[in-house]
């Protein structure tokens, strides 16, 4: 009698523990579904908010058709430039050969497309490097762009800090003869910030990683002295 007990009970110990890793199975795969239709959705929610995010701004007036940059000159060469207005090698590179690449663009030797990114930042507090390439597009928008961004690179504030504040771009918007009342409101309302941020991302994904950058019909040019980057051209034309 007492063995038979014994079997029932051992009987009645495997079936609940045969039911417990049931239960445990089938917590686990609910909780495995629960966790992939969240990761699916996120995806779904980051993929249509990149989407919009990369489609939601509008390019300044001089802006190519990718708005990517703001072109200038023409002829069979396309020099395209990346800088950011707190790198101080930028500053240098205008300071050496800017003035020949507004040659090149002036004579018909070159199509040049300048991308005004934001890289520099974390080297603002004030995000300093996406005001101005915000305030670089109210300046191509009044037909100044060149202008502005000379006096920008000439009066260009050290790394760290607020640097030039909205006011202080205005300033020299109206110095190059853009007109306050519209130029400011273009520049304090950020009205195109988010195309730098367009310009920025665009410039990462196609590599570009450092600034400045140049390249000639799509090559990167390694002697970026005036002479250098005539001999890129006149190759490439």
């Amino acid at each position: 009698m007492s063995s038979r007990k014994g079997r029932k009970d051992a009987a009645r110990v495997v079936r609940e523990q045969i039911a417990r890793e049931q239960r445990r199975k089938r917590t686990l795969w609910v909780s495995v579904g629960a966790v992939m239709v969240l990761v699916i959705a996120g995806l779904i929610g980051w993929g249509v908010w990149s989407s919009q995010r990369s489609d939601e701004f509008t390019p300044p007036p001089g802006a190519n058709d990718a708005g990517t940059g703001i072109v200038f000159g023409s002829g069979p060469a396309t020099i395209d430039l990346y800088e950011d207005y707190l790198c101080p090698a930028c500053k240098q590179f205008q300071q050496v050969s800017g003035e020949t690449i507004d040659q090149l663009a002036d004579e018909g030797k070159a199509l040049v497309v300048f991308h005004p990114v934001a890289y520099l930042n974390r080297f603002s507090t004030t995000e300093y490097s996406t005001r101005a390439s915000a305030a670089a597009g109210c300046a191509s928008a009044g037909g100044k762009f060149r202008e502005f961004t000379g006096i920008l690179f000439e009066r260009q504030p050290p790394e760290g800090g607020a640097q030039l504040s909205n006011g202080q771009l205005v300033d020299i918007g109206v110095e190059v003869g853009l007109d306050r009342g519209t130029f400011g409101s273009c520049v304090n309302d950020g009205t195109y910030r988010a195309w730098t941020e367009h310009v920025t991302a665009e410039a990462s994904r196609s590599d570009v990683t450092s600034t400045p950058t140049i390249l000639v019909n799509g090559q990167p040019v390694a002697d970026r002295s005036p002479e250098g980057i005539r001999a890129a051209v006149e190759a490439a034309g």
